[in-house]
């Protein structure tokens, strides 16, 4: 459940993660971490900008999936009870069911309504993406707006128990930050580009291929959806450095997390 962005300084720098793979088909899992010599972004910035930044505004501004500006904890947010799960929340590593076909009837259906208010709770993070289980909900169920805007709604994407089928060999390395982990980020490695399929709120099979910025969105929210987190990705220097801060959230929110 993306789903947390960081602060970003554009668009690109900040939300997911990237790393180089064969092309092959897969059912579910992506292949595994970066190890410490290989870096590998839920918001993102300007790739050129983010890197002629400082270190400490690169590590800060690109949270997978704040597209313009810095991640918020939007606490209740109205019109809708869900809440972003923190780590160590146990709904960020539980598994996710797939939704079944006679749950998808199109808008009104009770897929649409929980795909509707993670739209809400993902704006009002300042995020660009957002997967069920950030919000407690073990389903196999994202949404993202590469633009992060509220406003550009025709950029809006629901996806229903998608899969990557296909990824590029060619990868890159951007800083990523999660809303499940706020005030963190760091250097993730994903594919350039993916081939998907899902299925809409109707249930109509959608394919669909994916480069860049969006392809980073997509693969960071589908990491939810199979139990993996952004902190996974991180090479063995990223995850030291950010282990203290992991160790303030687990003190915060106790080894159950929080909503």
């Amino acid at each position: 459940m993306a789903t947390t962005a960081l602060c970003t300084l554009a668009r690109h720098a900040s939300a997911f993660t990237p790393a180089a793979r064969q092309s092959a088909c897969l059912s579910s899992s992506l292949p595994p971490p970066p190890s410490s010599t290989s870096r590998a972004i839920h918001s993102l910035s300007s790739p050129t900008e983010l890197l002629m930044s400082p270190p400490s505004v690169r590590s800060w501004a690109t949270s997978l999936f704040s597209a313009v500006e810095e991640e918020v904890d939007p606490g209740i947010v109205e019109g809708t009870d869900l809440r972003i799960v923190k780590y160590p929340h146990p709904a960020l590593r539980a598994p996710n069911e797939e939704i079944p076909p006679e749950e998808l009837t199109g808008p009104g259906s009770e897929v649409s309504r929980i795909a509707k208010e993670m739209f809400l709770v993902m704006y009002a993070a300042k995020g660009v993406g957002l997967a069920a289980p950030q919000v407690g909900i073990n389903k196999r169920l994202m949404v993202y707006n590469e633009s992060g805007d509220p406003k550009k709604w025709m950029q809006e994407t629901i996806m229903v128990n998608p899969r990557i089928v296909e990824f590029s060999e060619a990868r890159d390395v951007e800083q990523e930050g999660c809303l499940s982990f706020p005030d963190m980020g760091g250097d993730v490695e994903r594919s350039k580009w993916i081939k998907v399929e899902a299925q809409n709120l109707k249930g109509k099979t959608i394919k669909k291929k994916f480069r860049g910025w969006e392809a980073r969105i997509f693969q960071h929210e589908y990491d939810h959806l199979d139990e993996t987190v952004y902190i996974d990705r991180l090479s063995e220097d990223g995850r030291k450095e950010v282990q203290p801060r992991l160790d303030e959230l687990i003190a915060t929110y106790g080894e159950g997390g929080a909503l």
